[in-house]
């Protein structure tokens, strides 16, 4: 079974620190302008309501772009989420927007703010500590459907850590700390094991 996702609250795009993204349209459903979500948030029920205004992430060159979308609806089937919006009427609209990720602004779902979740401006600047000792610091944080990524700076270069629970279980930020628990060869490199042939 795969780890599950660490949670970040990111910033969207040219925008300041109180948008949060929150889902992504994976693809259409049905004649009627659903789509099916993958969510970025434990809490659906707060993000996701009837009315609920969504910033779009899409390419420059989509028609989505610079546009927002209002939620008409939300519908589960077979245990998937499925987005109605008042923008998108038809299959073909549909079509047009998947794979867009949605931002919500922070203010309208101030209230139920997630455990467990960081905004990306908290978790740059912290020490990455693995068995008590510092082997670097978060220079970045990347976002990407399936997962995120901390870009951590360290004596022999970038390091691309996977930002789930099993490689990630523990951030102390009034300490200023991220523990690592990292497969072997993630921060070092591993060492030629194999015998030496016999004289």
């Amino acid at each position: 079974m795969a780890d599950a996702p660490k949670r970040v609250q990111a910033p969207r795009p040219n925008s300041g620190p109180g948008s949060l993204r929150v889902g992504r349209l994976s693809k259409p459903h049905g004649l009627k302008g659903g789509l099916k979500l993958e969510l970025f948030t434990d809490n659906p029920e707060l993000r996701f309501v009837p009315g609920a205004v969504f910033h779009l992430q899409v390419p420059e060159d989509s028609m989505w772009f610079g546009r927002t979308i209002t939620l008409r609806e939300l519908r589960w089937f077979n245990a998937s989420p499925v987005g109605f919006f008042e923008e998108v009427q038809d299959r073909t609209a549909a079509e047009s927007i998947v794979r867009a990720i949605l931002w919500i602004d922070e203010a309208t779902v101030a209230e139920g703010t997630e455990d467990n979740a960081w905004y990306d401006h908290q978790l740059v600047g912290l020490a990455v500590m693995r068995d008590g000792v510092k082997v670097g610091t978060v220079a970045e944080v990347q976002h990407f459907p399936a997962q995120d990524l901390l870009t951590v700076t360290t004596d022999r270069g970038p390091v691309l850590v996977p930002f789930v629970e099993a490689i990630v279980p523990r951030i102390d930020l009034e300490a200023g700390l991220v523990h690592v628990t990292p497969p072997t060869g993630l921060f070092e490199e591993i060492p030629d094991t194999d015998p030496e042939p016999d004289a």
